[in-house]
């Protein structure tokens, strides 16, 4: 009579930790594969929103709202130094702020409230560089420049 009682505890044992196994591999492959670069790139998508939210806010925050005999004004604006880990950079179009990035599908535009006395708005900031929005002028006329400061 054989007692092989003893060998079902070793085959039950492997077998769970292969199960375990298979499943931690499937998890992983089904999360690194498509989940976490699908959800990457919706975060870097809010991040570039919220970029050119930012410069647009702070670029009407500059501009006094009552006419002035000389305005001179200069504001630096926070800007993260990349999104999702490349340069990107923001500029003037007409009175609109353009965000241009090399990550695909990451960009977008967004119009500037401004009151009708500003005459134009240009320039261009570049990312991982600190950004200052310029505005000169006087009562009839202002000039918005988007300029590259120093830190």
């Amino acid at each position: 009579m054989s007692d092989d009682r003893g060998l079902t505890p070793v085959v039950a044992k492997t077998l769970e930790i292969g199960i375990v196994l298979l499943y931690v591999s499937f998890v992983s492959t089904a999360l690194f594969g498509g989940v976490v670069p699908h959800a990457r790139s919706n975060a870097a998508g809010v991040v570039g929103d919220r970029t050119l939210a930012t410069a647009a806010t702070s670029v009407e925050d500059a501009v006094p709202r009552v006419p002035a005999a000389a305005v001179s004004v200069e504001a630096h604006v926070p800007l993260p130094d990349t999104l999702r880990g490349r340069p990107y950079e923001i500029r003037a179009h007409g009175r609109t702020l353009v965000l241009d990035s090399q990550v695909p599908g990451l960009g977008g535009r967004t119009a500037l409230s401004l009151p009708s006395r500003v005459a134009a708005v240009n320039g261009t900031w570049h990312s991982g560089r600190p950004a200052v929005v310029v505005v000169r002028g006087n009562a009839s006329g202002l000039r918005v420049e988007l300029r590259e400061g120093t830190r």
